[in-house]
């Protein structure tokens, strides 16, 4: 019997490593974010609605002007629940749409969502996986890899749940402190115990 996994983690903690290595061996990957942008693509029922609420300059080149929508939505928190209230529900269509078509397929699920705990969604899952790094380590990528200062890279980890809030919650923990040997390492040893891959 097939599982769905619901894969998270926190910003820089590498949940789009681990999402790439278990495509590779085999797991059927959905992912929030690609999603979210199907639910507003070009001549999409989103991309019609998202004009309806924020007007002709939300679309660019018959995309959604996400610098124009983000700049309101930023700033006001009406609007970005009237965004949310369009996007979600269609993520939601799509997203259970791939999930029956991986497990029709009779392969394991991997539901790559970046906000499983904080929407809640961990009982639309089996199980969920949080790749987990410390906070000290989120800092260090962050600033490696978008050339942040500390505070920078401190304050977009904070504008997220702490990452030892959904270690709490989580039902296993893929540890991505060390290297990338480490960390595929790990992997091998979850899948071999849990699904004898």
């Amino acid at each position: 019997m097939p599982k769905v996994i619901g894969l998270t983690g926190g910003i820089a903690t590498g949940k789009s490593t681990v999402s790439k290595m278990l495509k590779e061996r085999g797991f059927y990957i959905v992912d929030a974010d690609v999603a979210s942008r199907k639910a507003v693509e070009t001549g999409s029922k989103g991309l019609r609605q998202v004009e309806e609420v924020f007007g002709k300059k939300a679309i660019l080149n018959g995309e959604m002007n996400r610098l124009y929508v983000g700049s309101i939505v930023f700033k006001d928190e009406d609007m970005r629940k009237k965004l949310n209230n369009i996007v979600h529900p269609i993520v939601r269509e799509i997203m259970e749409e791939e999930k029956q078509l991986g497990l029709k397929k009779d392969k394991n699920v991997i539901m790559d969502i970046p906000l499983l705990f904080e929407n809640n969604l961990q009982d639309t899952v089996d199980e969920t996986w949080l790749v987990y790094t410390t906070k000290e380590t989120q800092i260090v990528r962050l600033k490696q890899r978008n050339q942040l200062t500390d505070e920078e890279a401190l304050s977009r980890i904070k504008s997220q749940m702490p990452i030892e809030e959904k270690k709490e919650m989580a039902d296993v923990i893929i540890d991505n402190n060390g290297s990338l040997v480490d960390l595929t390492q790990n992997i091998e040893t979850l899948l071999t115990n849990n699904f004898n891959i």
